[in-house]
This record gives structure tokens, C-alpha cells and sequence, in this order.
């Protein structure tokens, strides 16, 4: 390979040129997390789909990042179910390169 370097930003969704890059972040980002609280509690997928109401190959798709047909709204409500709290905080867009603010996941 020769020295060539790919210079992306903070969204892989966009760099791709996708047409909703941040709510692909978002999902991709909350996905994340449900993925990591079912490791943590040392569930299985059969176990984990019990508790969030969906089968277990939808458990599979979805620690996979294999998104399709999960909704942002279904997410969240995977990690309450998985005893998270959601908080959702508007604030004022702190980059001045865009005119967008943007949708960040931090878990706790």
C-alpha cells in the first residue's frame, strides 16, 4: 500500500456520504452500548432477547451492528429495559466549522 492516507471526520456515516449520517451515529452508538450492557451482565443472546422483548437472532443483528429495522425509539427502549436511564440534554452548538449541532451518546 503506498503512503496514502484517508482523512475522515467524526462521522463515518457522512464520510461515507449516507443520507442520515447522524442518526446512523446514533444507532450505531446506542447499539454500542446495549451490546456492551449484555456482555457486562454476562447474558446470552436468548437470555438478552427475553428481556428486550425481540427474538435472539434480532439480539445477533443488532451486536453485530446490523441495524435495519431498529429505530432510534426501540433503542432506547432496549437500554431501559436493560435498567438504563436516558437523559436527554439540549445545548448550544459549540463548533464553528457547521451550522448543525450534533447527537452524541455518553453512557454512564
Amino acid at each position: 500500500m503506498s503512503g496514502a492516507h484517508i482523512h475522515g471526520g467524526d462521522n463515518v456515516f457522512a464520510d461515507l456520504g449516507l443520507p442520515n449520517p447522524e442518526e446512523d451515529l446514533l444507532k450505531a452508538d446506542l447499539a454500542m452500548a446495549i451490546s456492551l450492557l449484555i456482555k457486562a451482565r454476562s447474558l446470552t443472546q436468548t437470555e438478552a432477547a427475553d428481556i428486550l422483548g425481540i427474538d435472539q437472532p434480532k439480539v445477533s443483528n443488532l451486536c453485530r451492528g446490523k441495524l435495519e429495522g431498529f429505530s432510534v425509539d426501540r433503542l432506547l427502549r432496549f437500554l431501559t429495559a436493560l435498567g438504563k436511564d436516558i437523559e436527554i440534554r439540549v445545548t448550544e452548538h459549540q463548533n464553528d466549522r457547521s451550522d448543525s449541532g450534533h447527537i452524541k451518546v455518553a453512557v454512564a
